[in-house]
């Protein structure tokens, strides 16, 4: 299955909302006029799109073509034009990604170890996730050590474990209730001894709004940096795509403590409310790098905005 059916499989249930509402909404030779739009803003907004972008769209649609005859197509063609000016208007470097290079979201290290900091809370699906980006540095000829640095829960360490035996490379493990920074400066000295390209750290699972422990991330941020200079080289943050709009206070929480220098969104095939890709980008300045489209390990697509609102309006099942 080729890249853009997996974000089309993976996005199915908010493209079935936007596309059959708007296709249901806008009827062919039909004026546009303001209780149209008013319906749009509500079905805009019910995939988590947030205020900005609908707003922006409906404006847009007012402007052009209020009042007027409505072709459908060309409406759908201004809001999905509009919808990418939204989400590429914070984020330049967006530009510059390779769809077809599974690691061009990445910052990799021209020379030496990259080292990179997985963040985000309980059940967001982070573990997971770090496996998934795992599979994709091995397939891309990438070296690997894993650091399980969730020591409060043993769960959290038996499953990257297992992981990292399916994947083939190394794990740095400690017993429970082990220091979390020195479990990560352990794997980051094991990656150096190793000679390996990467390390994947992952940390406990924890509320953003928990101080104590987001003093202890900040403390694994600092420790990195002085084992492996310009480190972490990315600190991501994992947001479940069905919680919506708390994954925005998510991400600001986050980005305050470790400087979060990009999104994986998982869990993206299971909402009908995948738009909230749109207010992080905006609100937050962060790239959405990766998308989860799936259970299995081979479900993370790097996230390309023109290529997002392409699948969101395809007339294609």
């Amino acid at each position: 299955m080729g890249l853009f059916d997996r974000l089309k499989q993976g996005l199915q249930k908010t493209k079935d909302v936007l596309r059959t509402d708007l296709r249901d909404l806008f009827q062919e030779g039909q004026i546009l006029d303001e209780d149209q739009l008013r319906q749009l803003e509500g079905r805009l907004l019910k995939t988590d799109m947030g205020v900005v972008a609908t707003s922006a769209i409906v404006g847009k649609l007012r402007e052009e073509y209020g009042g007027r005859t409505v072709d459908v197509d060309t409406v759908l063609e201004t809001v999905k034009d509009t919808l990418k000016e939204q989400l590429a208007a914070r984020n330049d470097e967006q530009e510059h990604s390779d769809v077809n290079d599974p690691l061009s979201p990445l910052n990799l290290s021209p020379a030496g170890l990259t080292v990179i900091l997985v963040a985000g809370v309980n059940g967001v699906g982070k573990t997971t996730s770090i496996a998934k980006l795992a599979r994709l540095l091995i397939s891309s000829g990438r070296s690997l050590v894993l650091v399980a640095g969730d020591t409060f829960r043993a769960a959290a360490v038996e499953q990257l474990t297992m992981w990292s035996q399916r994947l083939g490379c190394e794990i740095v493990t400690r017993p429970s209730g082990t220091d979390p920074a020195s479990v990560a400066y352990a794997g980051c000295d094991r990656a150096l001894e190793a000679g390996v390209d990467c390390v994947i750290i992952d940390t406990a699972g924890r509320l953003q709004t928990d101080h104590n422990l987001m003093r202890e991330l900040q403390k694994i941020h600092r420790v990195i940096g002085e084992k492996v200079p310009g480190a972490p080289h990315e600190s991501l943050l994992v947001l479940d795509a069905t919680t919506g709009q708390n994954g925005i206070s998510q991400a600001k929480n986050f980005s305050e403590v470790v400087e979060c220098t990009g999104i994986v969104l998982a869990k993206l095939d299971g909402t009908a409310r995948g738009g909230i890709v749109v207010p992080i980008r905006q609100q937050m300045n962060l790239p959405v790098k990766y998308v989860g489209v799936g259970e299995g390990v081979d479900d993370l697509e790097p996230f390309d905005a023109n290529w997002f609102v392409d699948v969101l309006f395809d007339d294609g099942p």
